[in-house]
Order: structure tokens, then C-alpha cells, then sequence
């Protein structure tokens, strides 16, 4: 008798699935049944997988596969006419594909290119700047023949901004392994040591300091550690990583292989988002490259027992597995679903063993503040918050792009520096972030003097909220957002608001339920049906929402809302039905419809 065949390692799921979606344009029942004895697992749990990541079809996704951004800057520029050139060209609606299976057209949120809207993938290319006769080109071309990717060009870095030269960290000349070679001279603790004096903190937006993170990682005995590079940057307006990443692929390789000395990993992973295949044959390239130059492998550069290599891991679209648990689940084979934290992941990560999961940005630094040195490295800053910061600006202003900043510039320097035009509202920190009014302004980009969140002074007076908020700092992931005062931002919370319900994981009640009840209650505000205790549930909810969901996506989706709430009230009450005399949900077309309809079959009985 034949030994039991060994199911495959789940870890190898996702990049079968997604081996199977770009042969076949989606996954069929028969591939679901050979995956799922292939993995020993139920074809239940498979499809669970499967139907979670956006970018994994059960039907038929045309053999060229569109995906519009519907992001809010997206939709402030050619997003409309952009979406019915579309399907004017192909003859089917946002959904469809066509009969022959040429082409599918799919929505999806933002793809990490807010300052070159609107923009769309085909076939996991990226199309910037669109525009009707854009989109008539481009499809012209496809159906006669030619590739997405021969139409298609890797987007601009557009940075628009770096310090003076000798504070300038990241868009600086990179020269392969220079930091490596630093190695030589100091043992682990000592290089945790560094980066602890360092003040590096988590640049993804959670802060946690970097050289902490390391020592615990560290201090965990096992046979086995890793490093992960998150890659996926799904925060809505956030693209500083993809820039990185483009510029600079050996700059996040090289700060992995720091880490992973430090910790005593060998093997370390880039999550990239699917949003981002297009760069993966460019870190592929630098990854063969560093093997090459003995700058991975094993005994790197000479040091003995100094063994790590990287590989490539593909995300599959789903905004929840930047959260760190999320992202290991995936990375092993299920549901991008965040996991209570029994354990930490520097004690028990992937595949149960200790783990650093470090944002793009933060893994850029470290070669950077090795080679400055450290002394040089803390004269730039301020006090609490030491060096650069990478902010992606797009919406109303004349420069929209990256800038590296130096940690300190006032808000309101900030938004001459990138010509806003006539700011009226900033969204800090992209759609999981603040909303900002001209009271913040004079506040500074900082972690300086920061509170507790249940400790905000309060709106009764701007005047003294901005005078006491302006000694309170202002700390970002990367997004940076401005709209003017022509801009209507009911629809932009709306966006926000749909955003958080697609991407919610289901897992808990506060988030699955409570922005879909936000949601209807936003849709009702904007038509003008609104009375004063439907702005108090809006409160009342989101408030609920953020103190019970299980993971810091739910505990952040509302805090847009409470933040707009808080300092653009006029916007909400306009809205109140007994402040309005107009019912915006009042369709005379359809109103009037079936009395047309009557009154042409009586004439045509009588004509």
C-alpha cells in the first residue's frame, strides 16, 4: 500500500491561488477541489480563504482584469468620466466582464497612487493621470493586441521635498552594503543598543520603538526567527513605501538583514501588497543582486555564522493585513484575520516562532542612521521624535507627492511648502486618521507633548483650542491629505465610512455592524433626513465602535468622524431636516415616471 501523500506546507496557499487566478482569470470549482485535497484541508475553510482577498475571483475576471481606484481623490479628479469612458469603451458596467472574457472591470480602493489620479491597474500595471481619451487609447491597444505592461510604465516617485543635504536621510545617494560592513565591528547588543539611543519608532504609524522591539525579539530563545518587512501599504493616501521601494529596494533589504543580525534570524520576508506587483520584479532583481555581492546568503561578509536570506510573499488585497497578526495569518495560509494577542509577535510570530515585523520605512532608516552616525542621526528632530519623516501629500495643492520632512515643521509651514490651496480641512494620517481644521495648524509634525486621547481639550472656543493644542504634536504614518474650502466633505466621510465597511474582516461586532449602521446613518444625514438625535447616535456609535472592536482597525475607523464632528459641526448641522428646505432624496424624474408612462399609452389608444 501506497504511503499517505504529505499535504502541502499552507504557507505555499496563497501563491498557488494566485498562480491558478493569473493562468485562469479565477478560480474554478475543480481547482478548489485538487487545491483542497492538495492541502488537506475542507473545501469550505478554502473558500473562506479565497472569498476573503479581493483580488481572488470565483468567476471569470477577463483575461484583461481592470481595477479603477474609487478612493476619494481619486473621485475629486477624473474618476467619473474616467469610469464611463471605461464602460463606454467595453460596453459593460463596474462588475462585468464582457461576453467574449476579454476584459473585466472591478472598483477597488486606493492603490497606493493618490498624487497621479485617477488611477487604475490591468493586470496588476499601474495607469496614472487617466483620462477619457486615455482610457480610449489604452483599450483601443489592448483589443488590438498589445500587453498591459508595454502600455503601462512604473508610476513617478515625485518627491517634491528633502531638508538641507546634511539632514536629508532617505532620498539620499545609496551606496549596496556600506551599513552591512558596520556589522563588522559591532556584536548584537551593541547594534540594539544603537538603535535604541536612536529613538526609532515604528514609522507605519504605531510608533513602537524599533530598538525595544528588537531586545525582546532577541531575548527569546528559539531555533528558528524572522523578519518581515510590511510592505502593505493599504492605508488610503499612503504611497512613501511604494517610492522607497522603487528608489531604494536595496535600502529595505539591507535594513532587514541589519535586523535580522540583531535578533538572530535567517530568513526574512517582504509582505507586498498585490497592489504593488508591478515593483516585485525590481526587489526580485535586487534580492539576486545582494546574493551576488555576498550581501545575503550565508557568512555574510565574511561574518561568521552570520547566515539570512529574503523572500518575496504576495498579498491579495485586504486592508486588515497591515495589522502585524492579520498579516501572519495570511502569510501562513488563512484568513487575513487579526488574532487576539496572547502572544506578542517577538514571542511567538510566524509559525509560532519569535518575529519583528518592521514597516518599510522604518527598515530604510537603519542602514541610513549607521552610516550618519548615531551623533549626527540625533541632532535632526526634535526632543521625542528623532530625525525624518516620509509624508505622502495629495489632494487640493499645487505640489502634490513625497516629502521628507524634518520632524518639527509647523503644520501650517507644511501647507505652504506643498501650496495648498485655501486648506480647509487636512486628513492626517490617511482614512484611520484625524480630521484637521485651521486651529491645528499652528500645531507641529512631532510626537512632542502627546495626550491621552481621552484627554482633548475642548471646541466651545477655537481660539483657545488652538492656542492650547499648539504645543501638542502631530504624528503620522505617511498620509497627508488636503482639501479646500469649495470641497463638500459630507461625501469624502461617506467614502471613509464605505471604505471601513468593505474592509472590515467580520470578525467582531463593534466593526462589521457599527459602520454599516454609520454608513446608512451618514447616507440619511446627507439627504437632509436627519434630526439632532441622529447626530448623537453618530457619536454615540462611533465612540462604541472605537472602546470594543477587537483590533486596532475597528478601534480607529471612527476616528475620522468624532475628530469632523469635533471641529467642522457646521457641516453636520446643515444637514438637520429642521435647519433645511430641501430633501436631496426628492427625484422628480422618478416621481413623475409612471405619469409619463400613462399619459404616452393614452395617447398612443388615442393617436
Amino acid at each position: 500500500m501506497a504511503a499517505p501523500k504529505t499535504p502541502l506546507p499552507k504557507s505555499a496557499l496563497m501563491d498557488i491561488l494566485w498562480d491558478i487566478q493569473k493562468k485562469r482569470r479565477y478560480i474554478a470549482s475543480d481547482d478548489m477541489t485538487k487545491i483542497a485535497n492538495e492541502f488537506n484541508i475542507s473545501r469550505t475553510e478554502l473558500e473562506g480563504i479565497i472569498t476573503f482577498y479581493h483580488f481572488y475571483h470565483r468567476s471569470h475576471a477577463g483575461n484583461y482584469t481592470i481595477y479603477l481606484n474609487n478612493g476619494i481623490i481619486s473621485k475629486q479628479r477624473n474618476y467619473t468620466v474616467v469610469k464611463r469612458a471605461f464602460e463606454k469603451e467595453l460596453g459593460i458596467s463596474v462588475g462585468e466582464t464582457t461576453d467574449d472574457k476579454l476584459f473585466g472591470l472591478f472598483e477597488t480602493s486606493c492603490i497606493g497612487l493618490s498624487d497621479q489620479e485617477t488611477s487604475a491597474l490591468i493586470n496588476f500595471q499601474a495607469f496614472t493621470d487617466l483620462t477619457p481619451l486615455k482610457v480610449k487609447n489604452i483599450i483601443g491597444q489592448l483589443k488590438k493586441g498589445a500587453t498591459p505592461k508595454s502600455l503601462s510604465s512604473i508610476p513617478k516617485n515625485n518627491i517634491q521635498y528633502t531638508p538641507t543635504a546634511d539632514k536629508t536621510i532617505f532620498f539620499k545617494r545609496y551606496t549596496p552594503g556600506a551599513a552591512l560592513k558596520k556589522l563588522k565591528k559591532l556584536t548584537p547588543v551593541q547594534l540594539i543598543d544603537l538603535v535604541k539611543k536612536s529613538k526609532l519608532s515604528g514609522r507605519g504609524g504605531a510608533f513602537f520603538p524599533t530598538g525595544m522591539k528588537w531586545e525582546f525579539c532577541k531575548n527569546n530563545i528559539s531555533d528558528q526567527k524572522y523578519i518581515i518587512c510590511n510592505a502593505d501599504e493599504g492605508e488610503p493616501g499612503t504611497f512613501k513605501d511604494r517610492v522607497l521601494m522603487n528608489k531604494y529596494p536595496g535600502l529595505m533589504l539591507e535594513g532587514m538583514t541589519i535586523a535580522g543580525y540583531a535578533v538572530g534570524a535567517t530568513i526574512g520576508y517582504v509582505y507586498l501588497r498585490a497592489e504593488y506587483f508591478y515593483l516585485r520584479d525590481k526587489i526580485d532583481k535586487e534580492i539576486q543582486t545582494f546574493r551576488t555581492k555576498g550581501l545575503l546568503g550565508n557568512n555574510i561578509l565574511g561574518i561568521a555564522g552570520f547566515h539570512f536570506d529574503i523572500h518575496i510573499h504576495m498579498g491579495a488585497g485586504a486592508y486588515i493585513c497591515g495589522e502585524e497578526t492579520a498579516l501572519i495569518n495570511s502569510m501562513e495560509g488563512k484568513r487575513g484575520e487579526p488574532s487576539t494577542k496572547e502572544y506578542f509577535p517577538v514571542e511567538k510570530g510566524l509559525y509560532g516562532k519569535p518575529t519583528i515585523i518592521n514597516n518599510v520605512e522604518t527598515l530604510c532608516a537603519i542602514p541610513r542612521i549607521l552610516n550618519m552616525p548615531l551623533d549626527k542621526y540625533l541632532k535632526i528632530g526634535t526632543e521625542a521624535t528623532k530625525g525624518t519623516k516620509l509624508l505622502s501629500v495629495s489632494g487640493d495643492c499645487g505640489k502634490p507627492g513625497i516629502y521628507e520632512v524634518e520632524w518639527g515643521m509647523k503644520l501650517k509651514h507644511f501647507l505652504k511648502l506643498i501650496e495648498a490651496e485655501n486648506p480647509y480641512m487636512v486628513l492626517f494620517n490617511g482614512y484611520a486618521g484625524e480630521c484637521l481644521s485651521a486651529a491645528d495648524f499652528d500645531r507641529e509634525i512631532s510626537g512632542e507633548n502627546l495626550l491621552a486621547e481621552h484627554v482633548q481639550f475642548k471646541w466651545e472656543d477655537p481660539i483657545e483650542y488652538a492656542r492650547k493644542m499648539s504645543a501638542i504634536g502631530l504624528r503620522s504614518g505617511g498620509s497627508f491629505m488636503v482639501f479646500n474650502d469649495k470641497r463638500d466633505l459630507m461625501p469624502i466621510f461617506e467614502n471613509i465610512t464605505d471604505f471601513f465597511v468593505s474592509e472590515s474582516c467580520g470578525i467582531c461586532s463593534p466593526c462589521r455592524t457599527g459602520n454599516f449602521l454609520l454608513s446608512k446613518k451618514l447616507k440619511k444625514i446627507m439627504l437632509c433626513h436627519a434630526e439632532n438625535s441622529d447626530l448623537e447616535d453618530l457619536e454615540k456609535w462611533s465612540t462604541i465602535i472605537k472602546q470594543s472592536s477587537r483590533c486596532g482597525l475597528g478601534k480607529t475607523s471612527t476616528n475620522y468622524l468624532l475628530t469632523a464632528m469635533l471641529k467642522f459641526p457646521q457641516e453636520f448641522n446643515r444637514c438637520i431636516l429642521a435647519k433645511s428646505d430641501f430633501n436631496k432624496s426628492f427625484d422628480m424624474k422618478k416621481v413623475t415616471q409612471d405619469y409619463d408612462t400613462i399619459i404616452n399609452e393614452i395617447e398612443q389608444v388615442h393617436g
